[in-house]
């Protein structure tokens, strides 16, 4: 039934339809209304919005219309978060321990942990295990605010397990009010019976896996980890023609621990977005400027791994679309909270509350091309919405960043309410 939102105190992100992303100078700027409400209308979507002195009242008490009063709380965009490996077989705290003590994220590889220890707990995992699991995740971050949610597999490195994974990501998209988007990841790592024998499974992922995939619909997108230790941009760049013929698009992990040429070999494939991007430097940002791929970095794993921060000041002022995304995984960022991605955003990449909105919201919905469906407060989006409760302004929301002041979630028009 239609719902309206009144007594809105800010409502922030209002882009006009079309827009599909910000780039650059255009980041900084968030078109906001003071004293607002919001309408949505049974299929979900926002059907109107505008100044509380320009509401007819009397569409208030029509029969079969509920209102709800925000009491001068915000009104925002949920967070549309472009990067998570939510499906996996048990937390890595170990590892935790081990990068306490001083070790690094390649030493832990090397002994047997990193991505290979996920991988020998999800191989023992059922189907049904995994989807309870995730789904606990998902429930989690809708509730902190995350409206859409691209889920990646990458721990399964055989036929039958990337399969499986991708299965638990449909039945997530299926099961909740998120928009999902998924990810084939068989390029994650080489598993361990192919170790020193790296160009045969790259072939297997080219030969067996991406038509095993692409023939039950299982990924909107392929992922390829291009980086040094892992796939080559020779890898890359074959794994991302053979995907092409079956329509998927890339996405790639890129520059986390080396400039790696997987920024270069991405754009070369129009990929859709880049990712993570912590060695990123000028000939990266170069690669980027003018083109359609989104700069998508990863401050949590930053954060989590104690490396550097990827240069999200820098892409903006050369005119990039930057999107921030959560990296949650059980190994090197094990948050999906894109409140606190926000948060570092602002903190440690030097970019404004303003800039890091856009990035969490409309840019990161450009890099899983629902631009079109959510991200932004436009008439016929879904309504995917952040109500919180009074707060000086948009600043607020980063800078207190673990205050509890979110009151209720919005996905597709269902009320959650975040019980704090």
């Amino acid at each position: 039934m239609p719902r309206y939102i009144i007594n809105i105190g800010s409502l922030y992100g209002i882009l006009p339809a079309g827009v599909e992303r910000l780039r650059g100078k255009a980041m900084s700027a968030v078109e906001t209304i003071g004293d607002a409400w919001l309408a949505i209308d049974d299929a979900g979507t926002i059907s109107g919005y505008g100044a509380m002195a320009e509401l007819d009242r009397t569409v208030l008490a029509a029969p079969g219309v509920e209102v709800d009063d925000a009491q001068g709380g915000s009104v925002l965009p949920a967070f549309c978060d472009s990067h998570t490996h939510i499906i996996y077989a048990g937390s890595r705290e170990q590892e935790f321990e081990d990068k306490i003590r001083g070790l690094s994220y390649a030493e832990i590889a090397k002994r047997g942990g990193g991505i290979l220890n996920s991988v020998d707990r999800l191989r023992m995992a059922d189907e049904d295990t995994l989807y309870a699991g995730a789904m606990e995740r998902a429930r989690e971050v809708m509730l902190k605010g995350t409206g859409a949610l691209e889920i990646k597999s990458g721990y399964g490195l055989s036929t039958a397990d990337e399969l499986k994974m991708l299965r638990v990501a449909r039945r997530i998209a299926a099961d909740s009010p998120l928009e999902v988007k998924t990810t084939f990841l068989g390029a994650h790592a080489v598993p361990r019976e192919y170790i020193g024998r790296q160009e045969e499974y790259v072939e297997l992922i080219c030969r067996e896996m991406l038509p095993a995939v692409a023939a039950e619909g299982l990924a909107d997108y392929v992922d390829v980890f291009c980086d040094e230790g892992f796939f080559t941009v020779g890898d890359t760049d074959k794994i991302l023609n053979a995907a092409a013929r079956y329509g998927l698009r890339p996405k790639i992990h890129a520059n986390e621990l080396a400039c790696s040429g997987g920024v270069q070999v991405g754009v070369a494939h129009e990929a859709l977005s880049v990712d993570h991007l912590e060695r990123m430097g000028a000939a990266e940002i170069a690669a980027m400027r003018g083109g359609r791929t989104v700069a998508t970095m990863l401050p949590g794993a930053s954060f989590f791994l104690g490396m550097p921060y990827a240069p999200a000041r820098e892409a903006i002022d050369a005119g990039l679309t930057v999107a921030l995304a959560s990296d949650y995984n059980p190994g090197s960022s094990p948050s999906g909270d894109m409140r606190f991605v926000m948060a570092l955003g602002c903190i440690r990449m030097h970019i404004t509350p303003e800039e890091s909105l856009n990035a969490v919201t409309i840019n990161g919905a450009a890099a899983m091309d629902l631009s079109g469906r959510i991200g932004s407060i436009t008439v016929g989006k879904a309504a995917s919405l952040i109500v919180t409760k009074a707060v000086p302004g948009l600043a607020f929301v980063p800078y207190a960043y673990n205050t509890p002041i979110f009151t209720h979630i919005y996905l597709k028009g269902h009320k959650l309410c975040c019980n704090i």
